[in-house]
């Protein structure tokens, strides 16, 4: 019995840091991605926290066509590390490797759709709490969301000042869950074994 509560608290102590670790590398590549502030106390925050493993990363695997190669390579190590640590606690045993990378990647996709849905609905609630204010946060929300809703808004444009972009980009990010990372997933799954 006392192992079992161990073994719970470690995946639980496991889980959280690398969680939100990971967090911060996947933050700081979709504002590399879409070219935010980095003069922005938050952007400088997620700088700070993640350029050591990222500096000496760098020094192997260069940037090429505008992408963070080596900010890729880190996101999908420390995510196939958190699912081997917690399948060695839990099951007593780790994943075949191909299985790893490919169950890293669709972990890390879900991750990345869920961050663009939470951004997405905090700028629409902060919209309508506080429409135009400047701070930080709103800044940030705004270059994270823009490039996923002025694509919808060319395809759905505003009705009487409503906006429904939010919506058709949620559907699509749903969607996306279900017919890219679902799958991916089931695949991993599959090569793990």
């Amino acid at each position: 019995m006392d192992g079992s509560y161990l073994g719970d608290a470690m995946l639980y102590l496991i889980n959280t840091i690398f969680s939100i670790y990971i967090l911060l590398v996947v933050l700081r590549f979709l504002l590399q991605m879409v070219r935010a502030d980095s003069h922005n106390p938050i952007s400088q925050f997620l700088l700070q926290a993640t350029n050591p493993p990222l500096r000496l990363l760098r020094r192997f695997i260069p940037g090429f066509a505008g992408v963070d190669w080596s900010c890729i390579i880190l996101m999908v190590a420390l995510q196939a590390i958190e699912l081997s640590l917690t399948s060695l606690i839990a099951y007593g045993s780790s994943f075949a490797f191909p299985g790893l990378v490919v169950l890293s990647c669709a972990e890390l996709l879900k991750l990345i759709i869920y961050v663009c849905m939470f951004v997405i609905f905090v700028q629409i609630i902060l919209s309508w709490i506080n429409p135009g204010s400047y701070n930080p946060i709103t800044v940030l929300l705004y270059q994270l969301s823009e490039p996923l809703l002025r694509p919808a808004r060319r395809l759905l444009p505003p009705t009487h000042g409503i906006d429904f972009s939010p919506i058709l980009v949620f559907i699509v990010l749903q969607l996306s869950l279900m017919l890219l990372v679902r799958p991916l997933a089931d695949l991993g799954r599959a090569l793990a074994v």
